[in-house]
């Protein structure tokens, strides 16, 4: 390492811009703390920064260590600083560990919406998804022992997939907790890791998590469900309701002579033909059988359930914000496992932050809908007092809306957004042949509607 003759400030690089009002270093001290991370000696990269400079790794995915660095110091101006080689950063990453940006996630995780966003809750219950997508990670021999390829009948392809599983807030999409692992493993699996996030507040609504030992598990926390159930599953009509609905009891396939099935649960149907039309005048037309255990058809009419599963699209909103907005749909940068799980933390603390940033600009504007505001704006600005080295500290008189929710508040998403279908390419070998030639190569508008016979 290089520094001035008066010695640098190793502090001094040790902030995200304006964010640091979120993720402040008094945080970020109690998390090194708490996990025992903190450094026997002072260093010219404490703890402390090394933290804050992993945080901006995931700004700045196109740029290297060395470059990350420059950008958190440009800002500083005379104060001296130390100019640590690439080498050195790295060897900082590895001294930190996973288990400070572990814990700094869990701190920040957590729902943002207050009743007043009324898109956030159905009749008093906070809606929930769970829902799951996978992160490339480098083709490296200290990666694939852990995180495996995909392997074909022939040979192994792809990259390495790293399997992200996480209960998003829809309305806000903000994470209420996430788990990740090898890909081998069943997002059943995965999901039974986040249960503890639920509570009897809490409807959570989601597509094929129908097995009954996790329903089971998510009605013993008092939640909710609305989920979309497979076409396999086929329930017997037991008691028809005025709306088209019925309720039935669902049961597990392990049955055994003398003692019946192990588990069952009572639950309502609502099945309803989707019809979507596509501006070239294409139709498409399925079946939607939900399962939910909101049994009175007369508080929860179906027509409002089938409305209200649509928006467990936020969490692919959500996925779309990580994987092609900050990743800019590239490969995760570390090159082994630890390496790794550090990144995928620090890329979801930096999500959470910006949604927290987020949600103070609803707290200030009540009318203005979180869906409204552009999440790629709130990275840039974001990036950009990084560089500046802006807003570290609040200023007098202290407010809630700095120089992000402002850049946000003049590049808001229009009222009403387009119903449109986007296009999808094979890009690689997929492992669901059966969506084949079922989504155009161009985007389109569509409109849609829903019938549920009574």
């Amino acid at each position: 390492m290089r520094c001035t003759a008066t010695g640098p400030d190793v502090y001094a690089p040790g902030h995200v811009g304006e964010l640091t009002q979120i993720i402040d270093p008094d945080l970020v001290d109690a998390v090194i703390e708490e996990t025992a991370a903190r450094e026997q000696r002072l260093r010219l990269l404490p703890a402390r920064v090394v933290v804050y400079f992993v945080l901006a790794l995931a700004f700045f995915e196109r740029s290297s260590y060395q470059a990350v660095w420059g950008k958190l110091t440009a800002g500083l101006g005379h104060t001296a600083v130390a100019q640590p080689c690439a080498s050195s950063l790295s060897r900082a990453r590895r001294r930190l560990g996973v288990a400070p940006l572990r814990a700094l996630f869990a701190v920040l995780a957590g729902p943002v919406a207050t009743p007043v966003q009324t898109c956030a809750f159905y009749r008093g219950r906070r809606v929930v998804a769970i829902d799951r997508t996978t992160l490339n990670a480098p083709d490296e021999t200290a990666v694939t022992w852990h995180y495996p390829k995909h392997i074909g009948r022939v040979r192994e392809f792809g990259y390495p997939l790293v399997r992200l599983v996480a209960l998003v807030e829809c309305g806000t999409r903000a994470l209420l907790d996430a788990v990740f692992g090898p890909d081998r493993t069943g997002e059943i699996s995965y999901a039974h890791r986040l249960l503890g996030r639920l509570d009897a507040s809490m409807l959570l609504a989601d597509a094929y998590y129908d097995a009954v030992g996790f329903l089971t598990a998510v009605s013993d926390t008092g939640a909710a469900f609305l989920l979309r159930s497979t076409r396999k599953r086929r329930p017997t009509i037991r008691h028809p309701l005025p709306d088209g609905s019925y309720r039935t009891f669902i049961h597990s396939s392990n049955y055994r002579a003398g003692h019946g099935y192990g588990q069952r649960l009572e639950v309502r149907v609502i099945e309803a033909w989707v019809t979507v039309t596509l501006a070239d005048g294409s139709r498409r037309t399925e079946l939607w059988r939900l399962l939910t255990t909101l049994l009175d058809a007369e508080r929860h009419p179906a027509t409002e359930l089938i409305e209200l599963y649509h928006r467990r699209w936020q969490a692919e909103t959500c996925y779309f914000s990580l994987k092609s907005t900050i990743l800019d749909q590239r490969v995760l940068r570390s090159r082994t496992v630890p390496g790794l799980e550090q990144e995928i933390y620090a890329l979801l603390a930096v999500y959470q932050a910006l949604i927290r940033t987020a949600d103070d600009l609803t707290s200030v504007h009540p009318q203005l809908s979180a869906q409204r505001v552009s999440f790629t704006v709130l990275l840039q600005a974001a990036a950009d007092q990084i560089v500046a080295a802006a807003g570290i500290a609040p200023t007098e008189p202290v407010t809630l809306v700095g120089a992000i929710g402002r850049a946000a508040l003049a590049n808001l998403i229009p009222q009403q957004r387009r119903w449109r279908v986007k296009s999808r390419m094979l890009k690689r070998y997929s492992k669901y042949p059966f969506n084949r030639n079922r989504h155009p190569r161009t985007a389109q508008k569509y409109t849609h509607s829903y019938r549920s016979d009574p």
